[in-house]
């Protein structure tokens, strides 16, 4: 893969550089009608292609939050046309690394000495680029390890990035008013948290040791000693990302050993934590030759406040969301419903929000549950579908709920997801074992 020799860290070379991607979509739409003049049957699929290969060419340039954004778009498959899904799902482990002199350079900045000088060996070719760090083989005292170095100018960009992105985010997810700050606001500052590796270490090492008994499941050790703000260090894990075990894998017992690990890790951390990893895309796990589940990246990790956690979990219970006064007390407290709501408001995002509760909350109903199940996972998709089309909604201030929703609703999207890759079935109660 062809490596980067420099990054834009100016808020000035990265506006330019969004600029010119900008340019490119504008010619694509010019293009597309002028066919479309001819060609009345021409759909939009070669439109949506060369707008997500320009897009994403023009973010992994950049790097930081503007590719990470892509990240997590690639995880919302109800939302974005699968031109963009299959697209900006490279973000998720796969994007061009750093060149050698630059990755010295980099760590040299970042810990006072280059690479060789703290480890016995350090490759300088990376073995995973992703949106905000890459990562290097390195061992030390006969220790194989993996040292994770972040891109330059990251963390001094967000800010900016973010400022370029929103109003597409805006317009995408209809956010509207000075309501929609509250989320920005979330998704910089766990951004923000995302660069801090000192934080990141600290939180691996907290949940790590918090989730040391289930089953099935490793996580590597860190090296505080050989890390720093901007560089990690811990034990080299040897696996397969989890997507290519899902590709590969036709033993049921195995896909439910895996996917019981992943459950009862999230579950855990959920209920017993009330923090999570909040980043579950197939390049933050890998499965090793003994089908464990191993977890990595905890540089995402969402603390769930008792406000938001107690209503949430108590519409889980189907008979407290068929409850109509209980229900909408609670819609009040996750700051689904206002005061200042009109009647049709008022009916519609209760329904709207009974719905996606009823159908969060199906695994939990029963004792195990098969997230093979097509039903449930067609209805699901169709759910999302629907709302993110619905003419009503886009007339309405759709920007509702809680900030807490943001990375719960992404982090359980995103379990379920890999649940189904999977054809996971799970005994949903298991983790209460370990409580």
């Amino acid at each position: 893969m062809k490596t980067i020799d420099s990054i834009p860290t100016g808020k000035i070379g990265r506006t330019s550089k969004m600029v010119q991607t900008g340019v490119k979509v504008g010619g694509n739409y010019i293009k597309y009608y002028s066919k479309k003049a001819f060609d009345k049957n021409i759909n939009r699929d070669q439109l949506n292609e060369d707008n997500a290969s320009d897009i994403y060419d023009g973010l992994k340039s950049l790097k930081g939050s503007a590719l990470k954004v892509a990240q997590m778009l690639s995880m919302e498959k109800s939302l974005l046309p699968s031109a963009y899904v299959e697209k900006f799902s490279l973000a998720q482990f796969s994007v061009p690394p750093l060149s050698a002199p630059l990755v010295r350079k980099t760590f040299k900045k970042y810990n006072g000495s280059y690479p060789e000088q703290l480890y016995d060996t350090f490759a300088t070719q990376s073995v995973n680029a992703a949106s905000i760090g890459q990562v290097h083989m390195a061992t030390k005292n006969g220790k194989k390890l993996a040292v994770k170095i972040q891109y330059p100018g990251v963390a001094d960009s967000i800010s900016s990035d973010l400022a370029m992105v929103k109003p597409i985010a805006t317009r995408m997810f209809n956010m509207q008013g000075k309501d929609s700050e509250k989320y920005f606001k979330e998704v910089e500052g766990k951004l923000l948290e995302e660069t801090d590796y000192i934080l990141e270490v600290q939180q691996s090492k907290e949940i790590s040791e918090a989730c040391v008994n289930i089953p099935n499941l490793k996580f590597p050790k860190y090296y505080e000693e050989l890390s720093s703000e901007r560089i990690i260090t811990m034990d080299w894990m040897d696996g397969i990302h989890l997507s290519e075990f899902t590709k590969l894998n036709s033993d049921q017992n195995l896909a439910n050993k895996i996917g019981q690990a992943l459950w009862d890790f999230y579950m855990f951390q959920i209920h017993n934590l009330k923090a999570m990893h909040a980043d579950p895309h197939p390049g933050n796990f890998l499965i090793d030759k003994d089908y464990n589940l191993i977890a990595i990246d905890f540089g995402c990790v969402k603390r769930i406040p008792e406000d938001f956690y107690n209503p949430y979990f108590q519409l889980a219970e189907r008979k407290n969301l068929n409850n109509n006064e209980f229900f909408n007390g609670k819609l009040f407290e996750l700051e689904i419903l206002r005061e200042t709501d009109s009647k049709k408001e008022r009916d519609f995002f209760s329904e709207m929000f009974y719905e996606m509760f009823n159908m969060f909350s199906t695994p939990y109903q029963s004792e195990t549950f098969d997230f093979s199940d097509e039903a449930f996972w067609n209805n699901l998709t169709e759910l999302s579908e629907r709302y993110s089309k619905d003419p009503d909604l886009r007339k309405m201030n759709g920007t509702r709920g809680s900030q807490h929703f943001l990375y719960m609703s992404r982090t359980y999207f995103g379990l379920y997801n890999l649940l189904h890759d999977l054809e996971a079935k799970v005994e949903v109660n298991n983790y209460k074992i370990m409580s």
